[in-house]
């Protein structure tokens, strides 16, 4: 029998979400440990692009939570959504990409972005005096959103056979400890950014019965 697809996604964003949250505890990040000799660790290599795009967008997650803020913005906004899945489709084909894989991706992005936005919202619900005093604009926020999901887009692309390659879970892994690292971000963004990535890592067309 062939496998459900769904068991490696959800195998890979445990494994993601285990590894990076290991790095950090209670919003502190720690460097990623020393490996011994003879268990070198997984380069990140073009996966680790990827996943510092995707935490610069998990980031941006937090301006558009204080532009919602008090508002009758939903967090889940399916308009919204269509317009970026349709957009990242268009551009990944006139890069010559896969824009079903794009999609895919996106839509696992997406869904951290709203993990974001929800944990702000219980997080300035239950202490007020964190919630935001400023509302950004939210349309000059989309652009920043639309900039960087053009740069994902791109990643990608260029990191296609290193996505259908065998060690592309350990490289993501690697990549993700990483970022989270560069980035020092807090628990919630840590495990968003788990979230954003198990969609990233492709089975090779030649599967095994």
């Amino acid at each position: 029998m062939r496998p459900s697809p769904r068991a490696p996604r959800r195998a890979l964003i445990a494994a993601l979400t285990t590894a990076v949250l290991a790095t950090g505890a209670a919003g502190a990040v720690a460097a990623p440990a020393a490996t011994a000799p003879d268990r070198p660790a997984a380069a990140p290599s073009r996966l680790l692009p990827l996943a510092g795009l995707s935490a610069e967008r998990l980031l941006i997650a937090d301006e558009v939570a204080a532009a919602k803020w008090g508002t009758d913005s939903p967090i889940d906004d399916p308009a919204r959504e269509k317009q970026v899945l349709d957009a990242v489709a268009r551009q990944a084909t006139e890069l010559g990409a896969d824009p079903a894989g794009t999609v895919r991706i996106f839509r696992d992005q997406i869904e951290a972005s709203k993990l974001v936005q929800r944990g702000l919202y219980r997080r300035w619900d239950a202490d007020p005096s964190q919630a935001p005093t400023e509302r950004p604009d939210l349309s000059q926020v989309r652009l920043k959103i639309n900039r960087i999901n053009g740069e994902l887009v791109r990643a990608i692309a260029d990191s296609a056979p290193a996505r259908t390659a065998p060690s592309c879970a350990g490289r993501l892994t690697a990549g993700a400890v990483v970022t989270v690292h560069e980035k020092r971000l807090d628990a919630l963004h840590t495990a968003a950014l788990g979230r954003s990535l198990p969609s990233v890592c492709e089975r090779s067309t030649a599967t095994t019965r």
